[in-house]
């Protein structure tokens, strides 16, 4: 893992995970349109602009900000073999003082779902929270019915806490979502009080 002011990157085996740059435009639009089938039943209403440079230009404005102030982690997934953007994970709404939490969200192309990716870039940015920033929770929600989604927070730690009750606009309409919790000391089921 490197580290510095405004840079972050974070290695597994397969992965790289970086900061978006103004050159990943075309890709990250070819991966997104080419996915849009396969991401927009999980994800809130895409903007008329969404696709757009200028809209991109302000995600990798975004991003840079919101890594230098410490609110979020915004890092695009490269499979580091052939450098393909495979897609994003975020650590978002970063909260300090007695909370240290945050929140997980992803999304990966339809070309590269079900390759263990995600569950290699979970456990990587999880790992990132809990050592590199001192969280002490990361949190995560999904539609009930995306079991991909669920099944990968599974995998990789979370723990099932509840719903939330119309929690996103999802096609229009409020959806309610699953809620997941990964803790660095993950004390849940313990009978011991001390």
């Amino acid at each position: 893992m490197l580290l510095r002011k405004r840079h972050l990157r974070l290695e597994t085996e397969r992965l790289t995970l970086r900061l978006p740059r103004h050159a990943d435009f075309r890709s990250w639009a070819a991966l997104r349109d080419g996915s849009r089938g396969f991401l927009t039943p999980w994800e809130p209403g895409w903007a008329a602009d969404h696709l757009s440079r200028k809209s991109f230009t302000g995600r990798v404005y975004w991003a840079q900000r919101a890594l230098g102030d410490g609110t979020a982690v915004p890092l695009f997934i490269v499979r580091r073999s052939d450098e393909t953007l495979l897609g994003a994970i975020t650590l978002d709404n970063i909260r300090r003082g007695p909370a240290q939490s945050a929140t997980l969200g992803y999304w990966i192309g339809a070309p590269h779902a079900r390759q263990g990716y995600m569950r290699e870039a979970i456990e990587v940015m999880v790992h990132h929270a809990f050592r590199g920033l001192d969280l002490s929770r990361v949190e995560a929600a999904c539609l009930p019915e995306n079991i991909a989604s669920r099944g990968v927070l599974e995998k990789t730690g979370f723990k099932y806490e509840g719903v939330a009750q119309s929690y996103l606009q999802i096609g229009g309409r409020w959806r309610n979502h699953v809620l997941y919790a990964h803790l660095r000391h993950d004390r849940r089921g313990r009978t011991d009080v001390a």
